[in-house]
């Protein structure tokens, strides 16, 4: 049984900062990509930015410049820096990870997401 968790979404103003993070917990074995996701009412799911297990990054090219993803594989976490927010963020964010569990097992897990609004 593995869980994510995002926390850290909220209210800020256009060009302010919020940091997300995601914590991974259970029969974890290892943690190989972790990945950001956002969806806004009535859009498609997109994809935001990835790590992997050994820290390369990408990035969407909306956010390009913007945000940062990082994780800490002693803590099971991932974590996003949005700077320079602007209104079209707007939408609920999902973290994500490709996890192996006991017996070998490899699946794909998602939390359940965490809003994040700008607006003046």
């Amino acid at each position: 049984q593995v869980q994510l968790v995002e926390s850290g979404g909220g209210l800020v103003q256009p060009g302010g900062s919020l940091r997300l993070s995601c914590s991974a917990s259970g029969s974890i074995f290892s943690i190989l990509n972790m990945r950001w996701y956002r969806q806004a009412p009535g859009k498609q799911r997109e994809w935001v930015a990835g790590i992997s297990s050994i820290g390369i990054t990408m990035y969407a090219n909306s956010v390009k410049g913007r945000f940062t993803i990082s994780r800490d594989n002693a803590k099971n976490t991932v974590t996003l820096q949005m700077n320079n927010l602007k209104p079209e963020d707007t939408a609920v964010y999902y973290c994500n990870a490709d996890i192996v569990t006991g017996g070998n097992k490899r699946n794909d897990y998602w939390g359940q997401g965490t809003q994040v609004t700008v607006s003046s």
